[in-house]
């Protein structure tokens, strides 16, 4: 093979390998976000409490992961952690798995399972289970929904 079939076939598998990890993972913008929490049932009066902690959580990124100091990471875009709510499949790490998802269900631009898993934890602490919720949610200025169409 000569180098610019080497040099194309390289680009191609570039491309294709691009191409396929863009289609496991989705970034949301505001509306988009507000819509999709409310597709998944969403309370409507809680709804910018939801976009506020996902945009303080991972930046509405699917694909987002935190390793935290204590060895857990959060996972997609509630940042759920894997101590207690998913299984990381990491034969090293113990969890409880309360939401009986595999972790990397929480990493794709189906939401879900990420969804049905942050229901559960609000269920039980509500939105105090999240650090970025407290931090920059609680009693702050939260996101302007009033021009998207909900």
């Amino acid at each position: 093979m000569n180098r610019i079939s080497k040099v194309s076939v390289f680009i191609l598998m570039m491309a294709v390998m691009n191409s396929i990890s863009s289609t496991e993972g989705k970034k949301f913008t505001t509306c988009s976000l507000a819509k999709a929490l409310l597709d998944q049932g969403f309370s409507k009066e809680d709804l910018v409490n939801w976009v506020c902690l996902v945009q303080a959580e991972s930046g509405m990124n699917t694909t987002k992961r935190n390793h935290n100091r204590n060895g857990s990471t959060d996972w997609g875009l509630f940042q759920i952690n894997d101590r207690y709510w998913c299984d990381p499949q990491d034969k090293n790490k113990l969890s409880t798995n309360e939401c009986k998802i595999n972790c990397t269900a929480l990493l794709t631009d189906n939401i879900t399972k990420a969804a049905g898993c942050a229901k559960k934890i609000f269920k039980r602490h509500g939105f105090q289970a999240w650090y970025g919720w407290i931090n920059k949610c609680d009693g702050k200025p939260l996101p302007d929904l009033s021009k998207c169409k909900l």
